[in-house]
């Protein structure tokens, strides 16, 4: 009997997204495999924000044990496993560690290092075959479609030939002005660039957990914090007595705090079925309506969920909803609400109760984000426009210590909250230092200077003509994500008006542009005709940002290698 060939695949980059496609491959196929992984660093698992290149030992994961699917272990399982002088380093009693309890990023760093250990181990050697190539950065994938392979460039060896390549390479933050303006940071990682003395006010623009991560450290930096009387207290220190953080937020508001989930495995809830969007899609000219997902992954849950609210909100459309959710908001002083909210979270976790519609908020982000690219590019925009930015505060979910050292510099005049709304912008002072500029509701025009500028908009939605593999792109193997105006009308509409990426096909169809390069439901990646390639597949989500809005870690992980396995074996299950 003839041994059967082996299927060569190559996984670039060994973070999060790496060890879960890893673990679909080995546990849940038996075709034999010879598996390639490739990783720029000496390390595995913790990727950009469970290592030093994302985290210092200020920083904590927005996840808990009982909010995500266990890799090999459970955390809780873990803990009792780690060296308890390493533990006291982050003050966790293993003997009394509740698994809703969020830890420090680089400790959860270790734990994912650790589990892809032990997934490297617990492959059946007779059938996958893995090589782990650390300290190797691939720096060009060259599709051979005469060869049917694809050839995976190292910096520092001949390349080599694989049958399909998932590129899993993860966050890629651009340097833009840094290093070229003197106090100018284009993302505050690594974080260990601030941790210096800055005596003088610092601008930080955006108010996501990105920008929570950079006042953190900052805060260090230049004081320390202390409990006195049973509350927490920021000194600053006498080498920095001017010190000051200057928060500039489009919609002058902080994210939302953690609170207890009634069902924390969002994947698990009660969700429209691939079938029931194919079913819509079919009735309503194959598009996505974004007022159908509205309905039957947000209303429709409530009303079971929490009825008086759902009889609140059971009339308004979405942008109605989204308006009045956000005009509570900004009816109360930013951190007022901020103490307010913090006080409902610590009630929902002390009463074990859910805040409902923040829950299913969360949960239709996650719907949306897979068949986000069916949606028209009306709906799309409404979604950019409206639904987005109540997401994007809700889904943040700030935990516990770091809402108190919020307050803790804002109680002590550190810490300042500026609205700026969309039109700000930044403008390097020659070679030091920028110019915020923004304007007050009034139309008035301010110009502030600042020596040092920290960029916290988060993880920019790249273009893929970014895609740091010159030979897919020099080679059009990977193109622009379009979504389509259901309407000829108002694509032509827009296209006059020059405000959005509007395009005409030669079809006659208008299309908008949105972020990153085209992808099918099985993360391959299209060519400029629109073809999808079997050989390789694209979950790096700085990349596709434009046809999965959601960048939601490890759920995002575990969703996509479940879309993408089908495929490497030819077991279509659609």
């Amino acid at each position: 009997m003839q041994k059967p060939t082996l299927k060569r695949i190559a996984i670039v980059g060994a973070g999060p997204a790496g060890m879960i496609m890893y673990k679909k491959l080995t546990q849940q196929t038996s075709e034999p495999s010879e598996i390639h992984i490739y990783e720029r660093k000496n390390r595995i698992g913790s990727g950009m924000p469970y290592s030093s290149e994302g985290a210092e030992k200020e920083h904590v994961t927005n996840i808990s044990d009982n909010e995500m699917e266990n890799i090999v272990t459970s955390i809780e399982e873990w803990i009792q496993t780690v060296p308890r002088k390493l533990l006291a380093d982050y003050d966790i009693d293993p003997d009394n560690f509740q698994e809703n309890r969020v830890l420090p990023r680089l400790l959860f760093g270790q734990y994912l290092e650790d589990q892809f250990n032990l997934l490297l181990k617990s492959a059946d050697r007779s059938t996958f075959k893995t090589r782990l190539h650390l300290n190797s950065e691939v720096v060009d994938i060259i599709d051979r479609e005469d060869l049917s392979q694809v050839a995976v460039q190292t910096a520092d060896k001949d390349p080599e030939y694989f049958d399909q390549v998932i590129i899993c390479s993860g966050h890629n933050w651009p340097q833009g002005l840094e290093g070229k303006v003197s106090g100018y940071y284009s993302s505050p990682y690594p974080p260990s660039k601030l941790h210096q003395v800055f005596n003088h006010p610092v601008a930080i623009r955006g108010s996501s957990l990105t920008a929570i991560d950079a006042i953190r450290t900052l805060a260090r930096a230049n004081g320390r914090f202390e409990t006195k009387e049973d509350r927490l207290k920021f000194i600053p220190a006498e080498s920095s007595p001017e010190f000051r953080l200057v928060v500039h937020s489009r919609n002058g508001l902080l994210p939302a705090i953690r609170f207890h989930f009634e069902d924390p495995l969002i994947s698990q809830l009660v969700l429209l079925s691939r079938e029931e969007i194919r079913q819509h899609m079919e009735e309503n000219g194959g598009f996505l309506s974004l007022d159908f997902m509205f309905q039957k992954n947000f209303k429709d849950n409530l009303r079971e969920k929490d009825p008086d609210f759902y009889d609140r909100i059971r009339d308004m459309d979405l942008e109605t909803f989204v308006d009045t959710m956000m005009s509570l908001r900004e009816r109360v002083e930013p951190i007022q609400l901020f103490r307010a909210e913090f006080a409902e979270a610590q009630k929902s976790y002390r009463r074990q109760e859910s805040v409902h519609w923040k829950e299913m908020l969360v949960a239709l982000s996650y719907a949306l984000n897979y068949p986000a690219k069916y949606l028209s590019a009306e709906d799309m925009l409404r979604f950019q426009r409206h639904l987005a930015p109540l997401i994007s505060i809700v889904i943040a979910s700030v935990p516990k210590s770091s809402c108190l050292e919020l307050l803790a510099l804002h109680d002590a005049g550190i810490l300042e909250l500026i609205e700026v709304g969309n039109d700000n912008r930044i403008e390097p002072r020659g070679d030091s230092g920028i110019t915020y500029i923004y304007k007050e509701e009034n139309g008035r025009e301010i110009r502030q200077e600042f020596e040092t500028f920290v960029d916290c908009i988060g993880q920019p939605r790249l273009s893929w003509e970014e895609l740091p593999f010159p030979s897919l792109v020099r080679n059009q193997k990977v193109s622009q994500a379009y979504i389509r105006f259901q309407s000829r009308e108002v694509g032509q509409t827009m296209l006059e008006e020059g405000k959005e990426p509007v395009v005409q096909f030669p079809s006659g169809e208008y299309y908008l542009k949105v972020p990153g390069a085209a992808i099918n439901d099985y993360f391959q990646i299209l060519d400029a005709y629109g073809v999808p390639n079997p050989r390789i597949f694209l979950m790096a989500v700085p990349y596709i940002g434009g046809y999965n809005p959601d960048f939601s870690g490890l759920d995002f992980c575990e969703e996509a290698s479940d879309r993408i396995l089908p495929r490497i074996y030819h077991t279509i299950d659609e």
